[in-house]
């Protein structure tokens, strides 16, 4: 079968490189369209199928297998996206500091089948323990510009935020890899 990753993330990247040795990147370019009502990990599966369903369609994805996914930080239940600008980012990171939240996932793959294409949704969840964090830490952090493109504004390769997990780490990065392996396997048999 072959492959296409709907994201143009280097994590997702590197982290599918470790299941999938050769795939194409066409990244989804459509507004991501969500009913705000929907729980976290409602809200990740409906994204990660808006984006694998929109790269499936083009001419150049027929008869590939497409893996779309998306990821939120949720604290008490409610969703914190990207950071809109640094201000923002600030009050995530003080929000998660010496908390636990958690990290939802969501993974779609549409397949050829022989009657069609097929379509898989799941989605992973970590929770995630936050040191306690001063000013001047946020601050610092904030100021190396890593937070701006990842959801809840931290990136758990960075180092020195998180004081422990419960589940999978690189579903905390950006895919969960023990989730997608058991769906490629199970597409590809």
């Amino acid at each position: 079968m072959k492959w296409i990753l709907a994201s143009a993330s280097p994590r997702r990247k590197e982290l599918l490189a470790e299941l999938i040795e050769k795939f194409e990147i066409i990244p989804a370019r459509g507004e991501e369209r969500a009913d705000e009502g929907l729980s976290p990990k409602d809200l990740v599966q409906a994204l990660a199928a808006q984006k694998a369903v929109e790269v499936a369609a083009l001419p150049r994805a027929r008869g590939k297998a497409v893996l779309g996914s998306d990821t939120v930080v949720a604290l008490d239940g409610k969703v914190l996206g990207k950071p809109r600008d640094e201000e923002d980012a600030k009050r995530m990171l003080r929000a998660l500091s010496g908390r636990t939240h958690e990290v939802f996932t969501g993974v779609c793959v549409v397949y050829p089948t022989k009657n069609g294409v097929a379509q898989r949704t799941a989605a992973a969840c970590t929770r995630v323990r936050f040191f306690a964090l001063t000013e001047e830490k946020i601050d610092a952090y904030v100021a190396t510009g890593s937070p701006m493109d990842k959801a809840g504004a931290y990136g758990i390769q960075d180092g020195g935020l998180v004081e422990s997990i419960d589940g999978s780490f690189s579903n905390v990065v950006g895919l969960p890899l023990e989730l997608c392996k058991e769906m490629i396997e199970g597409i590809e048999k």
